[in-house]
């Protein structure tokens, strides 16, 4: 069965590039994190993502956000691989690549789908909560890369909204208006909210919470 958002992601042990995984969810303890997937080693989209990623893991640790990633070929494919990663894109390799040669942790997940490849995972991103359940999934064909800085403003969302009583409205921005939640009556929003603005009944904007 595909996972859910609201549900507690499977925990797994893993050898990764990075040395050997106990537990996933020990690893992530008190932190998000991103878990990408990508089809194959030495593929031209993929080596562009890794590198992508790298370069922007300042700005996920910034934000107490773990970055792994994984794909089905073996631990010492991916170890060649490495090289060619920073010297396409610049960036080193600076964070866990998971080898799962057997394929459990991508059934697991759902990372094959049957009518894109029986073999290779398709792109696949689950973004997952310290509480180990997962808030967001991404899937994407094997042709197109991702937009990561989309997934930076995605996790800006997640946690700003898992703070407050507040939703982010289309191309929501950080330092933007949001929206107040349909749970908080009219007399909460004047208190907790103060010169909101309603829009409409359902909808009423106001300055994002700091």
């Amino acid at each position: 069965m595909p996972l859910r958002l609201g549900d507690v992601v499977p925990d797994f042990a893993a050898d990764t590039t990075a040395g050997h995984i106990d537990s996933f969810h020990k690893w992530k303890e008190g932190s998000w994190a991103i878990l990408f997937s990508h089809p194959k080693d030495f593929t031209p989209v993929c080596t562009t993502e890794l590198g992508a990623v790298a370069g922007l893991k300042p700005e996920f640790d910034k934000r107490n956000v773990k970055v792994i990633g994984i794909s089905v070929d073996p631990l010492d494919s991916h170890n060649r691989w490495v090289g060619d990663i920073c010297d396409v894109t610049g960036h080193a390799l600076n964070y866990p690549l998971i080898a799962d040669p057997d394929k459990s942790i991508a059934n697991a997940y759902d990372m094959i789908h049957p009518n894109a490849s029986d073999t290779a995972t398709v792109r696949s991103v689950f973004i997952i909560g310290p509480d180990n359940k997962l808030k967001l999934t991404f899937t994407y064909p094997a042709s197109t890369g991702r937009n990561f800085l989309e997934l930076l403003r995605v996790i800006d969302s997640l946690q700003l909204t898992a703070k407050h009583s507040v939703a982010t409205p289309a191309d929501w921005k950080p330092g933007e208006d949001v929206i107040i939640a349909l749970n908080v009556s009219d007399e909460d929003a004047k208190t907790r909210f103060p010169g909101y603005v309603a829009k409409k009944p359902y909808l009423r904007v106001t300055q994002q919470p700091k």
